[in-house]
């Protein structure tokens, strides 16, 4: 008897696993198991969000960082990388562009870079609500005060994406330098949550030490946070890190997860991330074809794309970039799905 299918049909029909049950159901995986959760999810996708995908115009502003994450490819150590900075001029350019292709959220990420005090922020986000009131602004810009969250709320931000990478305190241990604490990461989601944004969290898939235990606890934390949104890609490594000899991680068991987090947070919004379609193929499509909701495509200028490094061979061309915007609806259509000009705002959970 295929145990895996067995459980996999279980939580498909909604079912409450245990902890025993989910980590089988990742250990044990078969194909069958695997297409009764894509099914299920995708189902369970389009009883909330119909065929819709939501697009996001992603702006990574800033690959200055002060942390030294043993996996990230602009941690403070790699004196290889190319620091660059956009200015609040070129960022409110990316957004006007961004807007007349039909943006209507846009994601500012960066590293944790200290020449972007709160003012600078509060005075750029300010600027593009000013512009574009009817858009969404997402920060994804690292660990803040709770005073620097309020403040950035105030000034407009709508949304916060701050992966929590991995919800074991060993293993962030071991993929964090001391001065970065899981306490302290999850600390700052709530606050997020309590300051009423929209929140995103997430892990890696395979990052270095993690066990299927481990993916487990991270399931669990995202039951009990209740993010808006999951963000989630295989780890994919890069060489001028700590790691750059790691094996990377599974596109299968990403897609695996994407399914079954689908299923365990029915509404979430999930994108099909960059690093699923580095690591594989078709992978956006794949990831939509396994739950996933949103795609998030380049809105930083050209020159900049290829010193944003998290990590190797990351796509920031083609499909990947605004400029692909019709080729990257024209993959959506032929398998089902509308890439939709709308906020996308997360619905009630």
């Amino acid at each position: 008897m295929d145990k895996a299918a067995a459980l996999a049909r279980r939580l498909a029909a909604g079912e409450a696993l245990t902890d025993g049950e989910l980590l089988t159901l990742l250990e044990q995986r078969t194909a069958e198991s695997a297409e009764i959760l894509r099914r299920a999810a995708v189902e369970t996708a389009r009883k909330t969000f119909g065929n819709q995908v939501y697009l996001r115009g992603l702006i990574e502003f800033t690959n200055y960082c002060k942390n030294d994450c043993y996996y990230c490819g602009i941690r403070r150590s790699n004196r290889k990388a190319e620091r660059y900075r956009l200015s609040p001029e070129v960022i409110l350019a990316c957004c006007d562009a961004g807007y007349d292709l039909g943006f209507r959220t846009f994601v500012l990420q960066g590293g944790e870079d200290g020449w972007w005090t709160d003012d600078k922020l509060c005075n750029l986000i300010a600027a593009i609500k000013k512009n574009h009131p009817d858009c969404a602004v997402t920060l994804s810009i690292g660990e803040r005060s709770r005073d620097s969250y309020a403040a950035l709320k105030q000034a407009g931000a709508d949304r916060y994406l701050l992966r929590h990478e991995t919800a074991n305190d060993a293993h962030y241990a071991h993929l964090h330098p001391p001065e970065l604490r899981l306490e302290h990461r999850i600390r700052c989601l709530y606050d997020l949550k309590e300051l009423g944004y929209q929140v995103g969290a997430g892990m890696m898939v395979g990052s270095p030490g993690q066990t299927l235990s481990n993916l487990v606890e991270d399931l669990r934390f995202l039951q009990e946070l209740q993010p808006h949104m999951v963000g989630m890609g295989p780890f994919l490594h890069h060489g001028d890190t700590p790691f750059a000899n790691e094996p990377d991680g599974s596109a299968d068991l990403t897609l695996y997860l994407l399914s079954m987090v689908r299923l365990l947070l029915p509404k979430v919004l999930l994108p099909a991330t960059t690093a699923l379609g580095t690591a594989l193929e078709g992978g956006r499509e794949r990831g939509i074809l396994h739950g996933a909701n949103v795609v998030m495509p380049n809105l930083s200028p050209a020159d900049v794309r290829r010193k944003y490094l998290l990590y190797h061979d990351k796509l920031a061309t083609g499909a990947e970039s605004a400029n692909g915007l019709n080729q990257l609806r024209t993959n959506l259509q032929a398998i089902g799905y509308e890439a939709v000009v709308a906020r996308g705002d997360a619905p009630t959970l």
